[in-house]
């Protein structure tokens, strides 16, 4: 029996058995003794009917979930990540070492065909929000197409990862194509500072993107800020007081160690480090609700249109909610950003492998994502991949 029926069946004596009419104008009470007579109950049809909505909504929530998706700590991944390309048109300290990457050839990454029918795969499973990431996702000249194909699979949220810099001139067709939710990185404010982070040019352009992006009714329009000692972090309270009047959610997040960045500790602006010198401007920050399997601590200034928020993977991690698995431009599958684990669904593509035991490829790498990473030092010390061959 649904939450539904067993709610309503805690008010009456367990004596009965609660039978609907299809009208939804009666409840029927029907005894298990034989002996007693069906009690047939008018009742009040929208008090049903509103009743009804609400439990079938909480039922919805506890249906079984894909045993493929789900690991061995119960962790339900409903959040697909995928990585479009390796190339980008920024080279960020923090995302690429200095001397570049060595970019996979075109034929062993990802085509069109094959991104969409493993985006089909996973949603049938219960995949229900899928981000394209890079690389910078929009240097891929089937950009759009894809994600006018991914619009079509019924997705919850449909998202993108970006650098802005080609972004003015595709956002209308990628709203257009199913795109409702967008983060677009800037790590700075200031333009020779975006240059040095970046060794390229095109601040402006990040800041006409954002700007666009809210005039279109993106919102939040997300922003993604890297935090570097001695790089940025005197920049946090002007990139809050971006959200004064504009549905901006900025996220700043914690520097994180991937290979060729150049991380140590001392670089890392922990997350509560970041809060004390928001306070130390505004005092009465408001500590949000976070959603559940929400990666970043949201926080607002009371009284300005937008809010901001701390992604902590490295001083308060929340592996213990992740929902997440990502699948790189070469077609790797990776059940945890900062795991060096990965199976290739790519070849198992192309060598014809049918879905079921494709599915049992998915399940088993599911199956042994850890409990947690490792901690910040550590994988300072492990092999990974640069973060721009993961997709951020």
């Amino acid at each position: 029996m649904s939450q539904f029926g067993q709610a309503l069946r805690r008010g009456v004596t367990s004596k009965y058995k609660l039978c609907f009419a299809d009208s939804l104008s009666y409840v029927r009470f029907v005894s298990t003794s034989p002996s007693v007579q069906v009690h047939r109950t008018p009742i009040v049809r929208d008090v049903l009917e509103r009743a009804k909505r609400k439990y079938q909504k909480e039922d919805e929530d506890i249906l079984p979930f894909s045993d493929f998706l789900t690991d061995s700590f119960g962790r339900r991944h409903n959040y697909l990540r995928i990585s479009l390309t390796e190339k980008c048109n920024l080279r960020c300290q923090y995302c690429m070492p200095e001397d570049g990457v060595n970019l996979t050839p075109k034929q062993r990454l990802l085509s069109t065909d094959e991104i969409i029918k493993i985006a089909k795969l996973f949603v049938h499973e219960g995949i229900n929000k899928i981000r394209l990431t890079g690389g910078e996702p929009l240097v891929r000249k089937d950009a759009v197409e894809i994600i006018e194909e991914l619009g079509k699979l019924g997705l919850d949220t449909l998202a993108l990862t970006t650098n802005g810099i080609v972004l003015p001139r595709k956002l209308p067709q990628l709203k257009a194509a199913g795109l409702n939710l967008l983060n677009i990185s800037l790590d700075t404010l200031i333009p020779a500072k975006f240059e040095f982070i970046t060794r390229r040019k095109g601040w402006n352009r990040v800041m006409q993107s954002i700007d666009q992006a809210v005039e279109l009714g993106f919102n939040p329009v997300k922003v993604n800020c890297v935090v570097i000692r001695g790089i940025n972090e005197e920049e946090i309270t002007d990139f809050v007081q971006l959200t004064q009047n504009k549905p901006i959610d900025v996220r700043f997040i914690e520097y994180m160690p991937f290979d060729g960045n150049k991380w140590n500790f001392k670089k890392m602006v922990p997350y509560q480090e970041m809060v004390d010198s928001i306070k130390q401007r505004w005092p009465d920050i408001e500590r949000l609700t976070d959603r559940p399997n929400d990666t970043s601590k949201a926080y607002k200034v009371p009284g300005f249109a937008g809010q901001f928020g701390f992604i902590t993977s490295m001083s308060e991690h929340f592996c213990g909610s992740c929902n997440r698995l990502r699948i790189t431009a070469d077609g790797n599958l990776k059940v945890c950003l900062f795991g060096n684990a990965e199976v290739s669904l790519r070849d198992a593509l192309r060598s014809g492998m049918p879905d079921n035991e494709l599915l049992e490829i998915i399940g088993a790498a599911v199956g042994r994502k850890k409990k947690q990473h490792a901690g910040m030092l550590n994988i300072a010390k492990m092999k990974n991949r640069p973060m721009i061959l993961i997709g951020g």
